[in-house]
């Protein structure tokens, strides 16, 4: 199984890495874990930014995860050099800036994961927490976190 084979059938192209936006590592290893950072909705230097249920669909914040997914594997290419040295995927904490009635933070993240799972398989399978939020950094509509074994 190629992860990048596997993201190529289903349509998804990883971007250049993004940029840390402060005094911190966007990625971190001990042992066989790698932790990233929050890699925000960036998409080509667009910020995808707004609450959902104020002025983002659920669409739009779908999107939105999932672009962060894909800055997700875009920073661990930079780090590892090879996605498929990825052996599985752990956990994934996904914030999601929303109206205070705004109760379906969890169809958004599934974007995400979706993302993981067709890159990865049943490896790709991986515990989560999606949470709900008033603002992000930047007035971003998501950022996730996540935790990867590797090779």
């Amino acid at each position: 199984m190629d992860v990048y084979e596997n993201l190529k059938r289903d349509g998804y192209k990883i971007p250049q890495m993004l940029e840390a936006k402060g005094l911190y590592l966007p990625v971190n290893q001990t042992g066989n874990l790698v932790y990233l950072s929050g890699q925000g909705s960036i998409e080509n230097g667009v910020n995808l930014a707004g609450r959902v249920g104020v002025d983002v669909t659920l669409e739009e914040a779908q999107h939105a995860a999932e672009v962060c997914m894909l800055n997700t594997l875009a920073a661990l290419e930079n780090y590892l050099g090879d996605l498929n040295r990825i052996k599985k995927v752990i956990k994934i904490l996904a914030f999601v800036a929303g109206a205070d009635d705004f109760t379906q933070q969890a169809k958004v993240v599934n974007a995400a994961s979706q993302v993981l799972i067709s890159a990865f398989g049943e490896n790709g399978k991986h515990a989560r927490s999606a949470i709900g939020t008033n603002n992000l950094p930047l007035g971003l509509t998501v950022e996730i976190e996540s935790i990867f074994e590797v090779k």
